[in-house]
């Protein structure tokens, strides 16, 4: 396996800003920004079905994945003027009285149905199950459907050149062949035998790097499929032994199975990332891999998918938090992005708050 980069640029050890980056010019619409409640915004995704924009995210009263936390929604129809957020999914009453916790996870559409997935757990992240609701309107959405897998997805179902589905959790990769991303998935991923069948949510990622003797813990992955078939999924490296650097395995069986993880010289903020391929099919990342508090927003670019090295600076403003939690920070997190109509669009989160989304043009780059 060649060794993929971004070619970072070192100040004392760390990633930083590249001399002579280029900034194209962007466009930028705030979705969400809370007064007094509901302050905690996060897993942001973005879809455009049936000629409108549609947003989904994490929403919480004060702090990260805390009881009670929903996912909204609003769409678009030309990027400036967005419909008011409203509640797409509202979190049961365990059997100990407490609410449960929902975690946007993604969108797939197919033959006119949009999916849009969530997953469920308890405060300590018992009982993980992955649900998703569909559309055929953007308006009416059937009740949650339990897909049968104990996984948080990091980004929605994504496409191999087969027609073969994928999701990407932390290290469960699960994969289906129904082209609806609504039933038939099977199991795959980076876990060690015996864990096979368990929970991949926000905790039980840590479990695994101890038991498979990784140096850091792995999770929240993206992948793309090169022009040789293989697919490339890196990882966000995260915990003690973090040196900014994310890690890789590959598939040369269509997702089937998943090599042993290495690490990369792909830079890295401890930060979620979103990888896919322009129209031109250059290879693209999206994320943050300047040591900071999530910021600069950049977008890299690779003709062969192993040397990502021309960067570009999609955001680097303030984003003055308004109402302070657990775990909330960071300039921009956790991209997803979407190409339609010669642009590139890319929702984030901001300070964990407010939910933006920004758009390049594709003949900038």
């Amino acid at each position: 396996m060649r060794v993929i980069t971004n070619q970072p640029y070192l100040l004392e050890g760390v990633p930083a800003v590249w001399p002579g980056v280029r900034r194209p010019p962007v466009e930028r619409v705030r979705l969400y920004q809370p007064v007094a409640e509901w302050t905690y915004s996060h897993h942001p995704h973005l879809a455009h079905f049936q000629g409108r924009f549609y947003a989904i995210w994490s929403n919480g009263r004060v702090d990260e994945d805390a009881p009670g936390q929903r996912v909204l929604l609003c769409s678009a129809r030309d990027f400036r003027r967005w419909s008011a957020p409203r509640v797409l999914a509202a979190p049961a009453v365990g059997p100990d009285g407490q609410e449960r916790v929902l975690t946007a996870g993604g969108f797939h559409q197919h033959k006119g149905t949009l999916v849009a997935y969530f997953c469920d757990y308890g405060p300590r992240k018992e009982g993980t199950r992955l649900l998703a609701v569909t559309t055929t309107d953007g308006e009416q959405w059937a009740p949650p459907r339990d897909l049968g897998l104990a996984v948080c997805p990091n980004h929605g179902p994504q496409r191999t050149r087969s027609g073969r589905l994928i999701l990407t959790g932390h290290t469960t990769f699960p994969y289906t062949d129904d082209p609806s991303g609504l039933t038939g998935w099977k199991l795959s991923g980076i876990y060690p035998a015996q864990f096979a069948g368990r929970a991949d949510d926000p905790a039980t990622f840590r479990t695994v790097a101890e038991q498979q003797g990784w140096p850091v813990a792995l999770c929240e992955g993206s992948f793309y499929q090169t022009a040789e078939g293989v697919l490339r999924l890196l990882l966000r490296s995260t915990g003690p032994g973090f040196r900014y650097r994310l890690w890789v395995t590959e598939s040369h069986d269509d997702g089937v199975t998943w090599s042993s993880p290495v690490e990369t010289a792909f830079s890295d903020a401890d930060a979620k990332f979103h990888f896919g391929r322009l129209p031109d099919g250059r290879f693209y990342y999206v994320g943050c891999p300047v040591a900071g508090d999530r910021t600069p927003l950049v977008l890299s670019l690779s003709h062969d998918g192993v040397c990502f090295d021309r960067h570009f600076i999609l955001g680097e403003g303030h984003y003055p938090m308004q109402r302070p939690g657990r775990y909330k920070g960071g300039e921009y997190g956790y991209p997803h992005t979407v190409i339609h109509d010669g642009f590139l669009y890319v929702i984030i989160s901001r300070q964990k708050e407010g939910v933006e989304v920004l758009r390049t043009p594709l003949a900038e780059l």
